[in-house]
């Protein structure tokens, strides 16, 4: 069986200090049921693709990694990441709303961020 391991750097994944702060509160909230956290990308028909995050009990062989000083390891499977490189990991917190952000997945993926004219509501 082929592994797949290669570390993330700046130049594929950036995460803000906020986002990081964010996953390490949630990851300990999850009391070592928790090893890693996941970064996924799925089709998001006219509107582009959403980007997302979720729990993983563990790596798989075929995943890049970001590792960090904090206890847990954000993972990205390798077509995640064809979607991804150079793209920021934000949290934002206004008061009213928080949620994670995802900037520069447009750049990532060489789109403009419009509607190609498929009938939809842009």
């Amino acid at each position: 069986m082929n592994t797949y391991n290669q570390t993330l750097t700046e130049s594929d994944l950036v995460v803000t200090p906020s986002a990081i702060e964010k996953i390490t509160s949630l990851v300990n909230d999850t009391n070592g049921e928790v090893a890693a956290v996941r970064i996924y990308v799925a089709g998001g028909g006219c509107s582009g693709m959403n980007y997302g995050m979720t729990f993983a009990e563990a790596e798989e062989s075929i995943d890049s990694v970001l590792s960090n000083d904090k206890g847990f390891k954000l993972v990205v499977d390798p077509i995640a990441l064809g979607f991804l490189g150079g793209a920021e990991v934000d949290y934002v917190d206004d008061g009213v709303n928080a949620s994670f952000v995802f900037n520069n997945v447009f750049q990532a993926v060489g789109g403009s961020g419009s509607c190609g004219g498929c009938g939809g509501a842009s």
